[in-house]
């Protein structure tokens, strides 16, 4: 399967539903190949897709593959994800999505710090590293993951599992 023509033919039908293609993999499984695709995007609160808009795009993925030549006679599995919360932040939205998570950063001199990410732009995070805002170039970055958070305390700012209700 030609991975780039799979990428012009999926990334509008993704765009139509607001979501972005991440990734896509093809890898041989035997007498079948299997195409793994990861989407993004900013959802209703700009955290990421939610898995009702992620089941959607798998139906138009699908249907839009059915409808083309460029799967060939091969079988093949579908699969569609979002990036999960393991994903490297890679590009200025990874980190916009992630404001108010705590991420590890390894900087390209081999440095280490941990923060929260509080502000982004397109060429900088802000994150507040023991009480201290820190910026952090993007180009500054080896590799950048969000830190699991399993007993963290809501913050009213950030948390998009607060109810807007009163």
């Amino acid at each position: 399967m030609n991975v780039a023509a799979l990428r012009a033919l999926l990334e509008p039908v993704l765009a139509d539903r607001g979501l972005e293609l991440d990734d896509l993999v093809v890898v041989g499984a035997g007498s079948r190949s299997v195409l793994r695709i990861t989407v993004d995007g900013d959802g209703p609160k700009g955290r990421g897709p939610l898995l009702d808009e992620v089941a959607e795009a798998t139906r138009a993925v699908s249907d839009t593959l059915d409808e083309s030549d460029l799967t060939g006679p091969q079988p093949y599995v579908l699969e569609v994800s979002s990036r999960g919360v393991g994903a490297p932040l890679v590009r200025a939205a990874h980190w916009r999505r992630n404001t108010g998570r705590l991420v590890a950063v390894t900087r390209t001199d081999g440095s280490k710090v941990t923060g929260r990410i509080t502000a982004t732009t397109e060429t900088d995070a802000t994150l507040t590293v023991e009480g201290e805002p820190l910026t952090v170039a993007f180009a500054d970055v080896r590799k950048a993951v969000v830190q699991v958070e399993l007993n963290r305390a809501p913050d009213l700012e950030f948390d998009d599992d607060i109810s807007d209700e009163e």
